[in-house]
């Protein structure tokens, strides 16, 4: 489509030329600046990021991006050389600048060193693609901005900037071409990672297509909230089995710090910035994102069927737990993620005393560690008091499968 239009501008300003004489020397220049312009913007537009950075970025580590010229094939058959195309990385307020500028102003500054961050505009006659591949770059280091209020580093975003000057065959116009990355959060180390991963899903998720580089709402729809976490969940986990309406209920109660109101109530309401991942919980030493990214960690690394297998309630809370099993026979357990440690998963079961009065119990929550040593179902197998899962499904009939055969003798 790029290319036709490339060709009804050749058409347009062979017409225009053959018809100079009648023109007059006051339109001529005027008709053939305006095609130039028309040119440039449709040359520009073409000329995208294909393969996008990693959006939260560690220095000292090596990473791959691509850039694409989609008229590169038409416009650069004749140059006697490949062009370079150079990597910069950029702050969130030069991206803006230059967004503001229609990418018609060139950087002054790069805001971080960026190593082997020049590569060739290469064609590839095979499969027809104009593209500079940076196979190997590395961010040596990044200048830090002043930063707003309580801001923190994890909250900075900023981008790569790829850019080129190209000169068009067989018009000889010189263009230059420039192109921004999605948002990145630059970290120096890996403790750094949770909360930057929070600032890009945020991001991500609740941007506008068109924009200023890089405004984000800072209040968005509790529904909104909903399908950005399932999504996220299912994709992490690699599941297609998604978050459940009593999921987001318990995770509404959590984020909105309400055990009053109902359901309904939380579907009109707006969850904030501060509250997905700068305000810690009541009573705890964690933020809302901090303990749902725990969770979609465990969940990924060792409970991924269980999990699809829905075996795992997960997000309920001990309150209603104890709600649903205390009316059970005894033995009755469910699965829940833990409320108090980040990555933990806990069995609640009901038992009954010599009084006949029942009381739920739960088991120290296991981490991601202590399943690496013995998976959950072993571990269910292994605890005699645990005999159905809520509601009423035999232990063995519900993780049977997911028992190991146990070795026997010496070892």
């Amino acid at each position: 489509r790029c290319e036709s239009l490339v060709e009804v501008y050749f058409q347009l300003q062979q017409q225009v030329m053959a018809a100079s004489t009648e023109l007059g020397p006051e339109l001529l220049p005027r008709l053939l600046e305006r095609l130039n312009e028309v040119l440039s913007s449709l040359v520009k537009s073409s000329f995208l990021v294909e393969k996008q950075p990693p959006q939260v970025l560690k220095t000292q580590t090596k990473f791959q991006a691509s850039v694409r010229f989609l008229l590169g094939t038409l416009l650069l058959k004749a140059a006697p050389k490949p062009y370079m195309v150079r990597a910069d990385m950029v702050t969130e307020k030069q991206a803006r600048e230059l967004e503001l500028s229609n990418y018609s102003n060139t950087l002054s500054e790069s805001t971080g060193e960026i190593l082997h961050n020049t590569v060739a505009l290469e064609t590839n006659p095979t499969s027809g693609t104009c593209c500079a591949n940076f196979k190997n770059v590395l961010l040596k280091k990044i200048k830090r901005c002043e930063r707003k209020g309580s801001e923190s580093v994890t909250e900075e975003k900023c981008a790569v900037l790829f850019s080129t000057n190209v000169t068009l065959t067989p018009s000889n116009i010189s263009i230059h071409l420039q192109v921004l990355s999605l948002p990145i959060v630059v970290i120096v180390h890996g403790n750094q990672d949770n909360n930057a991963k929070a600032t890009v899903l945020w991001d991500n998720a609740f941007s506008d297509i068109e924009r200023v580089p890089f405004v984000v709402a800072e209040r968005v729809p509790w529904e909104k909230m909903c399908d950005t976490l399932n999504l996220k969940f299912m994709a992490e986990v690699q599941t297609t089995k998604g978050l459940l309406k009593e999921h987001y209920f318990f995770l509404a109660q959590k984020i909105f710090n309400d055990h009053s109101a109902s359901p309904e109530d939380f579907q009109n309401r707006h969850v904030s910035w501060a509250q997905f991942n700068k305000e810690i919980l009541p009573g705890r030493g964690f933020t809302f994102w901090q303990w749902f990214d725990g969770v979609l960690d465990l969940t990924k690394r060792c409970l991924k069927s269980y999990w699809s297998d829905r075996l795992i309630m997960g997000f309920i809370s001990k309150q209603y737990v104890c709600k649903l099993l205390s009316m059970e026979p005894d033995g009755t357990f469910l699965l829940r993620f833990s409320d108090s440690e980040i990555g933990g998963v806990t069995i609640a079961y009901v038992m009954r005393g010599k009084d006949g009065t029942s009381q739920v119990e739960n088991i120290q929550p296991f981490s991601a560690k202590d399943l690496s040593i013995r998976s959950l179902g072993d571990r269910i197998r292994d605890l005699v008091q645990l005999r159905n899962l809520y509601p009423n499904t035999p232990k063995d009939q519900a993780f049977g499968s997911h028992y190991n055969k146990e070795q026997t003798g010496k070892d």
